[in-house]
């Protein structure tokens, strides 16, 4: 396993999340800075997901043309200094025009990582290794958005955004050294040219479809989870903070698991329908059954828990396909990643309003069948 490069993919990774997760705390603090409104802030991570999708998918195709490398430094050298710039913005608008351009440095190096890293590595290590630089996603949220409050109590929130930048540089710096040697490139080992089209077969667009889906069960509660508790048990902020933690390893330790799991049994999209299946269940219990605050964050544990699972399945599934079209694949995942974001925030909203959070449980719940039922129709 190389260790080293797996290292610096989930430092770049962490650094990526952070970059628009961690302003959930400063939200308020920014309105006000800015002398603008809480929604428009908050709508500022739609449109980070926008740009972060269209350059996922262009960065992919371009990765398989012109190499992996020069997106693996340059993607987040230039994210650093999209966040000196939102750190220095003097109004709403240079914020808001940081705030796209961090999204699109994002994208053209997140999908990239996990082509790289495929690549790298053998078939049967590329469940751990994939799941190894998705945790550092996961840590954005057990470690960046804690100890990024904790920061910002000093630094406010332009600090926060400078310190992110930092270890954006140091990622790319680590994925400089990490990435040297022979040629990371599909067109190297081939030479096939790269089409979007041949890369685009309908198992892989399947695949996709499940990653949309299974990216709307996990957003639909990582995004309202702490609404959630403080709503039906009347809390603080504060008083879920310790929740939130207990919820996010329980994402860490399925990741790991899943990476486990996909390279020690062929059927990986069984792997994917068993644990989305159970994901499913666990969210009915979880927004149906409220008995008290420990349960729901027991129930919110499993629920994360089976739900992580299934992803590195499905992306070591994506991996196997050829070598000179795997950056185009992986930057299409990205791509409906960001969209499987934006059904959870759209679907979350419409739920709230029709039915309140009693709704959420059936609603992922078949969400989470209609992904198991993709990965199982002629698997």
């Amino acid at each position: 396993m190389p260790w080293a490069l797996l290292a610096a993919g989930a430092l770049a990774m962490f650094a990526a999340a952070s970059s628009g997760t961690t302003r959930a705390p400063f939200l308020l603090d920014m309105a006000r800075d800015l002398s603008t409104s809480l929604p428009l802030v908050a709508d500022l991570v739609a449109a980070t997901s926008i740009s972060w999708a269209i350059t996922g998918m262009l960065a992919g195709a371009g990765s398989d043309r012109w190499g992996r490398r020069p997106f693996l430094v340059l993607g987040p050298f230039a994210l650093c200094g999209t966040l000196v710039g939102i750190a220095t913005a003097p109004n709403f608008l240079m914020v808001t025009l940081w705030s796209v351009a961090a999204g699109g440095c994002s994208g053209m190096f997140t999908g990239v990582i996990f082509a790289e890293t495929s690549a790298r590595v053998a078939e049967g290590q590329q469940g751990r290794a994939l799941g190894w630089v998705m945790s550092g996603q996961s840590l954005t949220l057990l470690l960046g958005v804690p100890i990024a409050a904790f920061l910002g109590a000093y630094i406010g929130w332009r600090g926060v955004n400078l310190c992110i930048g930092i270890l954006a540089l140091a990622s790319a710096v680590g994925l400089f050294v990490t990435t040297g040697g022979r040629p990371s490139s599909g067109r190297a080992v081939g030479t096939q040219r790269p089409s979007t089209r041949a890369a685009l077969s309908w198992p892989v667009m399947r695949l996709l479809a499940m990653g949309i889906a299974e990216r709307i069960c996990y957003g639909l509660t990582i995004v309202y989870f702490a609404t959630f508790l403080q709503s039906t048990y009347d809390v603080s902020l504060r008083a879920v903070a310790l929740p939130l933690a207990i919820f996010a390893s329980g994402n860490i330790l399925g990741t790991i698991l899943g990476g486990q799991l996909a390279d020690r049994f062929a059927d990986r999209l069984m792997i994917f329908a068993v644990a989305m299946l159970a994901s499913g269940v666990a969210a009915l219990a979880l927004f149906g059954w409220r008995a008290s605050m420990p349960v729901s964050v027991g129930f919110g544990f499993l629920y994360v828990f089976l739900n992580a699972i299934a992803r590195p399945a499905m992306m070591a599934g994506l991996a196997q396909v050829p070598a000179h079209v795997r950056g185009t694949v992986m930057g299409w995942n990205v791509t409906c990643s960001s969209v499987g974001w934006m059904g959870a925030a759209g679907l979350g909203g419409w739920m709230l309003g029709l039915d309140g959070f009693s709704g959420f449980g059936p609603l992922t719940a078949v969400v989470a069948v209609i992904a198991a039922g993709l990965a199982l129709v002629r698997r």
